[in-house]
């Protein structure tokens, strides 16, 4: 099967978008994301796409970060495309966690692009390599089962989202996940597409570049060769399985909003860490955000809950973490606002 098949098998099986669709595609001018952009510009008429394209230039790489963007525009005129271009988004080379900072921005410009256009999806160009480096980095780190499920194929933006959930804004559909580099590296080099190389890919100063240099080469050498095939449908698994412990909890939250700690402490494990992790969500007071991010309660942080559940002590017991408190009165948990931010029990 070739790539622009499996793309549309890939449509088909998870519904990434509708004919007469509006989508945003993402474009840095590399070999993945140019790809996308290739191949979406293939089926634009057989599925009535209006497509959008979105560049940032975050001047990181000075002359090749504007080669870059002279690249996309060549492609975008052949393509006959609009195109929207972000330059220089504020950041210091010094911040911390530069990468996740510069992903917050390049998201955000996406989603506001996909609202000028009212576009239905945001389409980025993860793929299968991608995918097995994700789910490494996340094993590494001590992630639980959500983490493990990495990225989907289509997931609707915001904090607690899952694919198919109702939420607000646009949807990020990657038809490249399942596909492996070397295919979209050969599909390039048939059609003689050109694409630029970031040069900071190939050093291993960061960690997923450890991870793709340095790690995934090993394992496949010294392991088994097809580990990325494998990492990714550990994923895909460990996907559907969280998917069932976060519904199963949504539903039992919804009728045990009053979170009796004896009913919390006759739940299995898994259930009741999803229940609890679910719980803190609406009460948006994370950084005062109106909506918390859950990605930033840990694993650690609900175990410190748990214990004051399974606590035999009968006084009044607190926790707090991240603007949010707990305290356990008698057999309730009550879960408030606070302007701690600090991790501190009582």
């Amino acid at each position: 099967m070739n790539l622009i098949k499996k793309i549309q098998e890939n449509i088909f099986r998870y519904e990434l978008f509708e004919r007469g669709g509006k989508i945003v595609v993402g474009c840095s001018g590399g070999p993945d994301s140019v790809c996308l952009l290739d191949a979406l510009h293939e089926l634009q008429k057989k599925y009535n796409l209006e497509l959008i394209v979105a560049h940032v230039n975050y001047k990181l790489r000075k002359k090749d970060s504007d080669k870059d963007e002279a690249l996309v525009k060549k492609l975008v005129e052949k393509y006959e495309l609009p195109i929207e271009i972000l330059h220089n988004p504020e950041y210091t080379i010094q911040d911390t966690n530069l990468e996740e900072k510069l992903r917050t921005y390049r998201y955000a410009f996406f989603e506001k692009i996909s609202k000028k256009y009212k576009a239905n999806a945001i389409a980025v160009a993860h793929n299968l390599n991608d995918q097995a480096e994700t789910v490494l980095l996340r094993l590494l780190r001590g992630t639980g089962l959500r983490g493990l499920g990495a990225m989907s194929f289509a997931t609707q933006r915001g904090p607690s989202a899952r694919p198919k959930r109702n939420a607000d804004g646009p949807r990020i559909i990657r038809p490249l996940l399942n596909i492996p580099r070397k295919e979209i590296l050969a599909y390039l080099l048939k059609k003689k597409i050109p694409f630029r190389v970031d040069k900071t890919n190939l050093t291993s100063d960061f960690t997923r570049n450890k991870v793709r240099n340095k790690l995934l080469p090993y394992l496949e050498k010294n392991f088994n060769p097809r580990v990325q095939d494998l990492l990714f449908k550990f994923s895909k698994s460990a996907a559907a399985d969280y998917d069932f412990i976060s519904r199963y909890s949504a539903a039992w939250l919804a009728e045990n909003q009053s979170l009796r700690v004896s009913e919390l402490n006759s739940l299995h494990p898994a259930i009741r860490r999803e229940v609890l992790r679910q719980a803190l969500a609406p009460k948006g007071a994370l950084r005062g955000k109106t909506v918390p991010d859950l990605r930033e309660i840990e694993s650690g942080h609900i175990e410190e809950i748990i214990k004051i559940l399974k606590s035999s002590k009968n006084k009044k017991q607190k926790i707090s973490f991240k603007g949010l408190k707990m305290e356990r009165i008698g057999d309730r948990l009550v879960i408030e606002k606070s302007e701690n931010q600090s991790s501190n029990v009582k």
